[in-house]
């Protein structure tokens, strides 16, 4: 290949001969390198889209890009081992390339890996837990390897830089103050990576768990190595710290399960009559459709001074299916009360303990002297009156 090159361009002065021939070569490898790498995609492609699975699309999508710049760098390399001038280029981009090249394609390779299991792992069924375990290590692991495989692509492409080394040579003698230094000015980074190793580890949230923070309901969204997203029930977004879910006390519906038990409060007169009413509870809970057929008891679980509390316990697959279960069952058994036992609700009785005594007045005593007999008064206030006069 070089030396075609190299007999059309015999005619040119030799001040130019070498970087024409560097930039000829340049050339040809590249498109060489361009064409072997769409041949090989193409390949790649059609069997992937010939495979039912989503996972064989999604790793030849993420490793198109970067494999073909580390085609073009491999197309170069090849040239300049034919030609010293490209050669001598080459190595002075070659420490910065390489590591960019080689980080770029193993964060490609670990993201086509960390989606291929994520599609696997579906969390649209109704027992989703295993399926939301795993997506939250594999978020947290993506994130903590992304950390590590940028940091070492970074520390590659400096170390090339000669003053850098020979400062990092520098600070190796001096290790004592520079772990000092560096451990406290890294302390947070450090703190939020171990955090993040922890939650992966001790699975104290998973992705698209419910939970209670700050008094507010919620479901995990995304969890990232500093923080965790949790979108609330209005589609608010709380950012958390991910150490807080280490550190401080939150409420997890779905730890274990996504089945809850709930309770619906009803505020009865003493005088009612429990036993209508729990066969009309069993009647409606039965025939719902959000009931999963666990829970379902009707108690009298308080007697206070103007009213009984009647509690409603029921039960259903997750928190959203048991606040609407909680909202339609109060709803059809109040509108029940109303309508077929209105006195069973809560009113308020005001019971005289004795007799009101009602003095008589001057304008009272010249009317019944005249004849005219006391105005018209409840009884017991004329009978009062009467006694008085």
């Amino acid at each position: 290949m070089i030396d075609f090159i190299e007999r059309h361009i015999t005619g040119l002065p030799d001040w130019a001969e070498q970087p024409v021939l560097a930039i000829l070569a340049a050339v040809l490898g590249i498109v060489i390198a361009l064409l072997v790498h769409g041949a090989l995609f193409r390949v790649l492609n059609r069997v992937a889209h010939r495979s039912t699975s989503e996972a064989d699309d999604l790793v030849v999508s993420r490793l198109y890009r970067p494999t073909r710049w580390a085609f073009v760098a491999m197309g170069v390399v090849l040239a300049a081992r034919e030609t010293e001038a490209l050669e001598s280029v080459w190595e002075r981009f070659a420490p910065f390339v390489m590591p960019l090249l080689i980080g770029w394609v193993a964060i490609a390779i670990l993201h086509a890996f960390v989606e291929a299991m994520i599609v696997r792992a579906d969390i649209t069924v109704e027992n989703n837990r295993n399926a939301r375990r795993r997506r939250t290590r594999l978020s947290i692991f993506s994130r903590i390897g992304t950390f590590l495989i940028v940091f070492l692509t970074v520390a590659g492409m400096l170390a090339s830089i000669p003053g850098v080394r020979e400062i990092g040579v520098t600070l190796m003698a001096s290790a004592g103050l520079a772990a000092l230094a560096v451990g406290a000015a890294a302390q947070p980074a450090l703190k939020a990576l171990i955090a993040g190793f922890q939650m992966a580890i001790t699975e104290p949230i998973s992705i698209d768990d419910v939970v209670i923070l700050d008094g507010e309901w919620g479901r995990i969204e995304d969890i990232r190595t500093t923080y965790v997203v949790v979108r609330l029930w209005d589609d608010r977004r709380l950012v958390v710290p991910s150490s807080r879910f280490l550190e401080d006390t939150f409420q997890n519906w779905t730890k274990t399960t996504s089945q809850l038990l709930g309770t619906v409060f009803l505020y009865l007169d003493h005088a009612v009559d429990i036993a209508p009413i729990r066969e009309e509870y069993t009647r409606q809970i039965t025939a719902h459709r959000l009931w999963d057929k666990r829970a379902q008891i009707l108690q009298v679980t308080d007697c206070r001074d103007q009213t009984l509390e009647v509690r409603l316990l029921m039960s259903a697959r997750d928190g959203p299916t048991l606040f609407d279960l909680r909202c339609e069952i109060r709803e059809g058994m109040m509108e029940w009360i109303r309508r077929e036992m209105p006195e069973a609700l809560a009113r308020q009785r005001v019971l005289p303990t004795a007799p009101i005594e009602l003095a008589a007045t001057p304008s009272m005593m010249e009317a019944f002297a005249g004849g005219k007999g006391l105005p018209d008064v409840p009884d017991g206030k004329a009978a009062s009156g009467h006694q008085t006069h």
